[in-house]
């Protein structure tokens, strides 16, 4: 029930969130471009949630959060802020 632009304004969002991800020594861009994943993925658990469309995709949208969370955990010293 989303407007189409909306998909739009996710996929640039997203484009731009991995290509910090792989800037080198931008540590506090990182940080942003991870919390930016991880309320991407939770908001659409959320969405998926409470208005009961396509069920079938929360298995993926799970791994996708818990890798992002992981991913944040496990980062070397040098890339935290």
């Amino acid at each position: 029930g989303y407007p189409s632009y909306f998909l739009v304004l996710l996929g640039t969002w997203k484009v731009l969130g991995a290509a910090a991800m792989v800037v080198p020594r931008r540590a506090l861009l990182k940080e942003w471009a991870y919390a930016g994943a991880f309320f991407t993925y939770t908001g659409a658990i959320v969405s998926h949630l409470t208005t009961g469309y396509r069920l079938s995709e929360l298995p993926l949208l799970t791994v996708l959060t818990a890798l992002t969370v992981l991913s944040w955990a496990l980062r070397p010293t040098s890339r935290r802020t």
